[in-house]
């Protein structure tokens, strides 16, 4: 990174609460933790961020009233966990074809693995919901009582003990290593380093539109990203070598982070977004024009998808 932070171990603060010695050391730690994520991405991830997923994720947080950290925290758990899971499965198969299984029992299996997982979907994402409820020190836990009435609201059922095996089957596979990227938490750890930088900047206001803009560009992953790409490559159908190359960007939590204020700070004062922009290439390293083609990006899916 530009800015002069050092390491330190990761602290859990409120927005706009955290001194500039800790500030400094939670957004380097957020950095390298970033840019380890990036290291070893799996050429899936991402494939379960899609709309209906954050939409659901969203609803529940809002029902049990849960903090929205815990939301994007639990989407980022559920689609780590769901394509490791699945690899997991398909070795296994790999191995049981290797030792004789007909090309037919192959197809079977495969077509089983697909209908469990889509039976037990809605389970898995309620659990990661649970989990990063548990992780989040200022949001109320998700136990299983809460889950299982939540479940009752929709006139549905799930033993107790079937929510803790998917908790334990979620934990497990990603070997209780569940301190991921959340990409509310970079932006505002950006924008209180903002703040700091630079007192003018209005940043409780910036809070408030970035929220939205960030929920926005989740729910519109797909297309907002597609563009991105289509923008880099300079082509309208990328090479599938472009695409692969592609997903290091569409995980990259601190580019993500800064995008989603330089679109804030444009809807907020159109005149000032450029000095904001350049306050962020020195806290980010990212390039003035990298940001801006995020922001322009986003900026057009919003206008298009604004109501007449």
């Amino acid at each position: 990174m530009a800015a002069p932070f050092s390491p330190s171990g990761q602290r859990s603060l409120r927005f706009g609460e955290a001194s500039v010695d800790v500030l400094s050391d939670f957004l380097t730690n957020l950095d390298n933790k970033n840019k380890r994520n990036l290291e070893r991405l799996s050429a899936f991830c991402g494939r379960f961020k899609v709309r209906k997923v954050v939409e659901h994720t969203f609803l529940i947080c809002e029902q049990l009233e849960l903090d929205p950290l815990v939301g994007y925290h639990a989407i980022e758990i559920l689609d780590r966990f769901m394509v490791k899971h699945i690899e997991n499965l398909f070795s296994i198969q790999k191995s049981r074809t290797s030792d004789g299984a007909s090309c037919g029992a192959k197809e079977s299996y495969e077509d089983l693995i697909f209908k469990n997982l889509g039976d037990k979907f809605r389970i898995f994402l309620l659990s990661s919901v649970q989990i990063a409820s548990k992780l989040a020190l200022h949001s109320k836990a998700v136990n299983n009582n809460s889950a299982s009435q939540y479940l009752q609201s929709l006139g549905s059922s799930c033993p107790k003990e079937t929510l803790l095996e998917s908790e334990l089957l979620i934990l497990k596979t990603l070997d209780f290593q569940l301190n991921v990227p959340n990409p509310l938490l970079y932006v505002e750890t950006l924008l209180d380093v903002l703040g700091h930088n630079d007192p003018t900047t209005p940043v409780a206001q910036l809070h408030h539109l970035c929220k939205y803009v960030l929920l926005f560009i989740y729910l519109q992953r797909e297309p907002v990203y597609r563009s991105l790409l289509v923008a880099a490559t300079g082509r309208l159908s990328p090479s599938p070598e472009q695409r692969a190359k592609f997903v290091s960007v569409t995980e990259d939590c601190m580019l993500l982070g800064v995008g989603v204020i330089a679109v804030s700070a444009f809807i907020h004062q159109a005149s000032a977004w450029e000095k904001v922009v350049e306050e962020l290439t020195l806290i980010s390293g990212f390039s003035a024009r990298s940001i801006m083609d995020f922001a322009h990006v986003t900026l057009t899916h919003i206008t298009k998808n604004r109501a007449p």
